[in-house]
């Protein structure tokens, strides 16, 4: 029954996709800096260069608007999954919208945006038009772009320390950068994962199940085709988002489909009211070996580096297995936040997760007693903050 779904979904979609119009303007009215503004909330664009050249864009919100600057807060670092950006923690709004929430309670609220996504599509010598922009993964979000944001977030607001907020591909990305780059145990203070992703090999995630024994087998895809970009933000898809997913709209089924495709099938917490804006702002773009990472970690049931083969492994990691991420050596404090009807985030990978973390690190482990709760309601689903962000919160301030 699935497949049904995704095969419909997808036919729909594409055929809606290529009947729009090509030369529809992008609404500013969806970037995450004009939905702040809309709520009367202060708004800050900052840029850093990561090491190998990507140009990436950060959103501030400083302070309430119902309180004004008051001096110096403290930091929480807020970072977004695949496919996804700094959008996520806003489009709910005041009341719902992580971002909001935690900056009318005192926060000095940051968010990240990867590179290749909307806000982060440029570099200092390629461009996205050509293959060699896309040649990354999330391996190097986290060693790359993880590191040149939170240092600058430090810099700027003169803190020592900061606590990091992520959502899937956000906590993988954070696995990375703590397996690879210690040095982040002083400066984060607190790590809160919703939907934590990192083994993947029972996940029930049908783009896994259909594209996992052709595209995450160590082959020459990669070689042979090169990088590219895997499902831009589009004009098309934001005209679709605003007239097919509205709430009148009888086409919102598609809309709904496509999302319980992604994130797991039939939640009751969906907010179909918020569809249009959130296919209005998701896809945000990505590299195609992102994808393919993903996909091995599914075949491969482990928790490592990108299989290239074996003949190109001896070369890239001087062996010809790709190394595993040492997951036990993070010394930082980690809560996690997983559900029942996750199909990327499954209950036995993050068990393992669990169980291989080191128990000093592992402060909380909160399995959502909302059995339907799924990978997207994390961010977005009804009354989340009475849910999950009031949890949340706690274990902010307690950290």
């Amino acid at each position: 029954m699935w497949l049904f779904r995704f095969v419909v979904a997808q036919v729909l979609l594409a055929c809606i996709a290529m009947a729009l119009p090509a030369d529809v303007g992008r609404s500013s009215s969806t970037t995450t800096v004009s939905l702040v503004k809309q709520f009367g909330y202060p708004i800050e664009e900052h840029e850093v260069q990561t090491s190998d050249g990507y140009i990436l864009t950060m959103h501030r919100i400083p302070y309430s608007k119902h309180t004004g600057y008051t001096g110096k807060r403290p930091v929480i670092f807020l970072m977004h999954g695949l496919l996804c950006s700094s959008s996520d923690w806003v489009l709910s709004g005041p009341d719902n919208g992580l971002a909001f929430i935690l900056s009318d309670l005192g926060y000095d609220i940051w968010m990240g945006n990867a590179r290749g996504n909307t806000y982060s599509r440029r570099h200092a010598s390629k461009t996205p038009l050509l293959q060699p922009f896309w040649n990354f993964e999330w391996h190097d979000i986290g060693i790359y772009d993880l590191p040149a944001m939170l240092d600058n977030v430090l810099y700027q607001t003169g803190q020592d320390q900061l606590q990091y907020i992520g959502h899937s591909q956000g906590t993988t990305s954070f696995f990375v950068l703590n397996s690879m780059i210690p040095r982040f145990k002083s400066r984060i203070r607190s790590a809160h994962l919703l939907a934590p992703v990192a083994w993947m090999g029972n996940a029930e995630s049908p783009l896994a199940k259909v594209a996992g024994p052709l595209f995450g087998q160590p082959n020459a895809l990669v070689e042979l085709f090169g990088s590219a970009e895997f499902l831009p933000s589009s004009k098309a898809m934001e005209l679709m988002g605003s007239l097919l997913c509205r709430d009148e709209a009888i086409s919102q089924v598609i809309c709904s489909n496509v999302l319980f495709m992604l994130g797991g099938w039939d939640s009751p917490y969906l907010n179909t009211t918020l569809i249009p804006e959130i296919m209005a702002t998701t896809p945000a773009g990505c590299s195609i070996n992102q994808m393919f990472h993903y996909l091995q970690e599914y075949n491969s049931g482990d928790f490592r580096q990108f299989d290239y083969g074996s003949v190109r492994n001896k070369k890239e990691y001087g062996n010809k297995n790709p190394p595993n991420y040492d997951v036990e050596g993070i010394d930082v404090p980690i809560y996690l936040y997983y559900s029942d009807n996750d199909y990327f985030a499954s209950l036995i990978d993050v068990d393992t997760l669990r169980r291989t973390m080191n128990p000093s690190s592992l402060k909380r482990s909160y399995r959502m007693p909302e059995v339907k709760w799924n990978h997207l309601d994390f961010l977005w689903g009804l009354n989340v903050k009475e849910i999950l962000y009031n949890t949340v919160i706690d274990d902010i301030v307690s950290a």
